[in-house]
């Protein structure tokens, strides 16, 4: 083969390297692009998905007032005996259910009974303890009349609650589980009623009682005293 032969050869050898480093440049410089567009958009999809996150969250509080500071509740009734004297017996035990009229306790001669069909919840004293007159010796509840009460600072949304509102609560005792009820009563009048003022500048924080109905029967396994935190729906 001439030199002239073989210099062409090289030549066209060198033309199609060339040839194919620039196409290789080229692809690579396609990827690089659809790269960029690829994390630009991976970029935009994240900030929309964060967006409607978020949009969705304030949707979902703005439409809730919560309330951690919450109690299962109900009203008690202390029962004493009208003259002192020692404890002679106890026919009840804390957790009985008892009937209205049914003896509870006896101190001295007397019999001090239940003033209506309620639980015992507190005892006081042993047999051979002296009471004073007036000194309590039993404490019931109707369990009928247990309540969510939550503690509700004046300025957390209490003008936004209102009775009827459908509530949720969820106990500590039990988890993640939900319960539903109803808001049942707003208290009038703040927990400290008294005009107690800081030394600061700023107003002492008031809160008010919240109190939330449910199905009792519907739900046996709450009792008096378990805390609850308590989301009412506006």
């Amino acid at each position: 083969m001439s030199n002239h032969s073989n210099k062409d050869a090289t030549l066209n050898e060198e033309r199609v390297i060339l040839k194919e480093k620039k196409i290789l440049a080229e692809e690579k410089g396609i990827l690089r692009r659809m790269n960029v567009t690829a994390r630009l958009m991976a970029a935009l999809v994240l900030a929309a998905a964060i967006g409607s996150g978020a949009y969705v969250y304030w949707q979902y509080a703005s439409h809730r007032v919560s309330i951690e500071n919450s109690e299962i509740k109900a009203p008690s009734t202390d029962l004493a005996p009208q003259a002192a004297g020692i404890l002679e017996e106890k026919y009840v035990q804390v957790g009985d259910s008892v009937q209205a009229d049914e003896p509870l306790v006896r101190v001295g001669n007397e019999l001090v009974k239940a003033k209506a069909a309620g639980l015992v919840i507190a005892m006081n004293g042993d047999v051979g303890k002296l009471f004073n007159r007036g000194e309590v010796a039993v404490t019931m509840i109707s369990p009928g009349d247990l309540r969510v009460v939550g503690r509700l600072a004046e300025d957390k949304g209490l003008r936004e609650v209102q009775v009827g509102q459908v509530a949720t609560f969820t106990v500590d005792a039990f988890g993640s589980r939900k319960y539903t009820g109803v808001v049942d009563e707003i208290s009038p009048t703040s927990r400290d009623a008294s005009a107690v003022f800081a030394i600061s500048d700023k107003r002492a924080e008031k809160e008010f009682d919240v109190k939330v109905r449910f199905n009792v029967a519907a739900y046996p396994e709450l009792k008096n005293g378990m805390s609850a935190k308590l989301t009412v729906i506006k």
